[in-house]
């Protein structure tokens, strides 16, 4: 382990485009429910159901959280619906898989969809029994990250020390409140949809294309 990580006892990791490669483009699926949902719900086209839905991601950190604002939508109503999509575009990465069970101390899923979805996600990379917990966005109270609620409410229920925990995450914005608490974090710069928006090196310790090479390189491990 590199000295600068040595006092590193909990490590924490977003889901989606940080644990799998962005170009399996799982959104995109995802998207396609998410606009279907919206026609439904508000009876309009599918480029108005895109405009609500992406001003909702911007303004309240996901799309959820914004419906439920607006029209009062059922959460386990829509992520059960949209997050029903098949995952064949992602596989194993048996080096990622490795360098994970290899990380001292505790793991830690933290993520903006729903624990059933996410255990379906991490069944499919090979990843399932390597987590001392997850936190979701039903444990958030559908209060998403990047407000800061999220991240205290994480800290809390797995008695998280902030200043002796790394969180790693695609979403540079989603850095800054973790940041804020203490903790070091790691921004996955791999071009993923709005990745790079609000990004600042203030609030970003290590910037990294590939989580699997970095925590490779970080454990030591010459095996890839």
């Amino acid at each position: 382990m590199h000295a600068d990580l040595a006092h590193i006892d909990t490590w924490i990791f977003d889901l989606d485009n940080s644990l799998y490669p962005a170009s399996a483009n799982l959104f995109s699926l995802i998207d396609i429910r998410m606009g279907e949902y919206i026609e439904r719900l508000l009876s309009c086209d599918s480029a108005e159901a895109r405009r609500v839905q992406k001003r909702h991601f911007l303004e309240h950190g996901t799309t959820l959280a914004g419906l439920m604002a607006t029209h009062g939508v059922d959460p386990h109503d829509f992520l059960d619906y949209v997050h029903d999509i098949d995952l064949a575009r992602i596989s194993a990465d048996p080096a990622l898989v490795r360098a994970i069970d290899r990380l001292p101390g505790r793991k830690y899923i933290f993520t903006n969809a729903s624990a059933d979805y996410a255990a379906r996600v991490l069944e499919r990379l090979g990843l399932a029994n390597l987590w001392d917990g997850m936190h979701d966005i039903h444990a958030m109270d559908y209060v998403p990250k990047p407000h800061p609620a999220s991240y205290a409410a994480l800290c809390e229920a797995h008695a998280i020390d902030p200043s002796r925990a790394l969180f790693v995450e695609d979403m540079a914005r989603n850095l800054k409140p973790a940041k804020a608490l203490g903790m070091t974090t790691v921004w996955i710069d791999n071009g993923s949809e709005s990745g790079g928006h609000d990004a600042d090196p203030a609030f970003i310790d290590y910037r990294i294309a590939d989580i699997g090479v970095w925590l490779t390189e970080i454990l030591g491990d010459k095996r890839r």
